[in-house]
């Protein structure tokens, strides 16, 4: 799937590095699921799915569950329907996880795949996650930008993270059975030449502050009571000035805190596993496949006429 690259190679050069186009990466690969099937999840609770419009010059974004109607009543171009945790639903897409075994399984978030019409966008925009971009059917060109940071300036009229300025380094047309690596903070936008679907293999990259934030619960639950001490003071550091001694005893006293291998590694385990849809935890993998394997169908023969490709 690396194409002439080994995964030590691929992992050394270009893991969290670079951009990587492979060409014919997965060159026969047949989508498990279609479009109109995909819509069908769409319409599902269960399922986390988006509708992306671009009108203009401007994005507009809807969240799903969506209706029939809502589909119907698409425009023929510029808009693309994005479904989250595809693998959760469809065994045959789960399977295709199989290819990226060179890298550790619970850093996978999930399979999303987006099906757009020519002219279908999310625009110009940057992630903090590491993401295969697996084109299965038609053709979708895809620019590159420069790497982004916190400081990047965004768009503030969309509900999207839309770049506010893009400047183009590279650019390919991906045709079926192409793949590009993306790592964190590369901009990025892709936008369908043809109808097509797009499988987006992503891993997860949590914030270090929402990290903390769980750490924190999880010494809470531990019963950790430790609680602030001053360093040892003089008449000087009676000041509105807060002394650098107090800031170096506060990180000490931190670092005590989480200085710990147990406690780390037993709650680093845990933090990464958790699933992504806890609401789904008390339903077994055949139980998620045997509820949608019936529902994923639009209802209908008017809508095999307005919807998928033609």
């Amino acid at each position: 799937m690396l194409g002439d690259l080994s995964a030590d190679a691929f992992l050394q050069e270009y893991w969290q590095k670079k951009p990587l186009l492979i060409r014919d990466a997965l060159a026969n690969y047949t989508s498990p699921i279609s479009a109109e099937e995909l819509a069908g999840l769409a319409l599902e609770a269960e399922v986390e799915s988006r509708l992306v419009e671009f009108q203009g010059a401007d994005w507009s974004l809807k969240h799903g569950p969506f209706t029939e109607n809502d589909f119907l009543t698409l425009p023929e171009r510029d808009w693309t329907l994005l479904v989250q945790g595809v693998d959760l639903w469809v065994p045959e897409v789960q399977e295709l996880l199989a290819q990226f075994t060179f890298l550790p399984p619970w850093r996978l978030d999930d399979v999303m795949i987006s099906f757009a019409c020519p002219g279908g966008s999310v625009g110009p925009h940057f992630d903090q996650y590491d993401v295969f971009l697996l084109q299965v059917e038609g053709q979708r060109r895809w620019q590159i930008g420069p790497e982004c940071s916190r400081e990047t300036a965004l768009r503030d009229d969309s509900p999207l993270r839309i770049l506010k300025e893009f400047n183009v380094r590279e650019e390919w047309l991906l045709e079926p059975g192409d793949m590009l690596y993306l790592p964190p903070g590369v901009a990025h936008w892709g936008v369908a030449e043809t109808e097509c679907l797009t499988y987006s293999i992503g891993f997860r990259s949590p914030s270090i502050a929402d990290m903390l934030g769980d750490l924190s619960v999880e010494l809470m639950t531990q019963g950790y009571d430790e609680h602030y001490r001053d360093p040892a003071l003089t008449p000087a550091m009676a000041s509105s000035n807060i002394d650098q001694a107090f800031i170096d005893q506060a990180k000490q006293q931190l670092w005590q805190a989480i200085n710990d291998d147990d406690l780390i590694s037993d709650w680093f385990a845990r933090f990464m596993t958790a699933t992504k849809y806890p609401e789904l935890e008390e339903m077994t993998e055949e139980e998620r496949h045997a509820t949608i394997r019936g529902r994923r169908y639009f209802n209908g023969d008017s809508v095999d006429e307005s919807f998928g490709p033609r």
